[in-house]
């Protein structure tokens, strides 16, 4: 399957945490990089692709009339997609904009939610309110789309285990069919990372933020909801089609500045400068990138990393089928160095992270990512 991924990088005002490409959004670079994508778009082989996801940025600060153009293009370079989701920021959904996205194919919606707290949405830089995110919910549900997801993030500055507690309810009581949650990470060069500096007891240190992601765990599964990934639950039948896809190592093409791709065993990535994404993508030549191909233990280590972070793990024969090693020979000591330590299980014909590997994952997986 292949999976397209499309950024959409502008953002009606910048969040304090965030390091993806993005800029405040003004109309006129906003329509000169749409008809870059469209030129991009353009340029594309055609291809059948099993999912579009548009990410950003904040894809809805363009209109849903632009939202259905554009993904009519997407569906005329890569037929076939049985799932379409959207980004949404809360506060910029239009009364008419569900019903619209649904006509344009559009299946599923992820609602960046944050929090339910107010002084955490601010603190997050924000601008929705709660009563935004119900009414939100509400219009989706209204307009019949199939999967309803909401992103949360924990360990926030300022956040307890109560507070968190009342947020991860206050979701289920939406019902949505799927919920991220991520814990919070502080990237340079963000005004986080400065803040970090300067009063780093602000922050959770890993102990405090594994409490709330175990509360999370506790707090979701209770209700029904499967923990599929490090930081996703879906109740039955709603994992996201897309993710899973980048999780199983497979074929992605990313459009947009800043965007990846992995395909034909090349992983590549788009300029993060607007200007010269733009400029590239009008005159009709490569869009600047840089790019690797994967090979041997770089390709194996890394598809094993992603496997990881699912529930299911790493399927041995179907790993040893598709990259021609065998795991539990070609990696035989971290394989039994986290066994012996209780971070890896082997279930049946799979190796995966216990629920207590899970808190650990980052220092699991690199392992797999740097063994030579």
């Amino acid at each position: 399957m292949l999976g397209v991924y499309v950024h959409l990088p502008f953002c009606p005002y910048l969040c304090p945490y965030c390091d993806f490409a993005k800029w405040p959004l003004r109309e006129s670079a906003a329509r000169r990089y749409l008809e870059a994508l469209y030129a991009e778009i353009a340029r594309e082989r055609c291809a059948r692709a099993g999912t579009i996801y548009l990410g950003g940025g904040t894809p809805n600060a363009y209109d849903a009339e632009t939202i259905a153009k554009l993904l009519a293009r997407l569906k005329r370079r890569f037929s076939g997609a049985g799932e379409i989701s959207i980004e949404v920021n809360p506060e910029l959904v239009r009364d008419s904009d569900f019903t619209r996205y649904r006509a344009a194919g559009v299946t599923r919606v992820s609602i960046g939610v944050q929090s339910f707290e107010p002084s955490e949405i601010r603190t997050l830089g924000r601008k929705h309110t709660v009563p935004q995110i119900g009414n939100v919910v509400a219009q989706a549900r209204a307009a019949k789309l199939q999967s309803l997801s909401l992103d949360l993030i924990f360990a926030v500055p300022g956040q307890t285990p109560a507070s968190w507690r009342r947020t991860l309810a206050a979701a289920v009581a939406l019902e949505p069919d799927h919920i991220s949650a991520y814990g919070l990470t502080v990237e340079e060069g963000t005004p986080y990372a400065a803040w970090r500096a300067r009063e780093p007891q602000a922050f959770f240190d890993d102990e405090r933020e594994a409490e709330l992601y175990a509360l999370a765990i506790e707090q979701l599964q209770s209700a029904g909801y499967e923990q599929y990934e490090i930081s996703n639950f879906a109740r039955p039948g709603h994992r996201c089609a897309h993710n899973v896809n980048y999780w199983e190592n497979g074929e992605y093409a990313g459009l947009g500045v800043g965007a990846a791709s992995f395909r034909d065993g090349v992983r590549s990535v788009h300029t993060r400068s607007l200007e010269r994404y733009v400029s590239a993508s009008l005159a009709g030549g490569p869009i600047p990138c840089e790019a690797e191909r994967l090979e041997g233990r770089k390709r194996a280590g890394e598809a094993i990393m992603l496997a990881l972070r699912t529930a299911q793990g790493v399927s041995l024969p179907v790993f040893k089928e598709r990259y021609g090693i065998d795991v539990m020979t070609d990696y035989a000591p971290i394989v039994a160095r986290f066994a012996e330590t209780g971070l890896l299980e082997r279930i049946g014909d799979s190796v995966r992270l216990t629920r207590r590997g899970r808190f650990l994952a980052n220092d699991v997986c690199g392992a797999f990512i740097t063994f030579e």
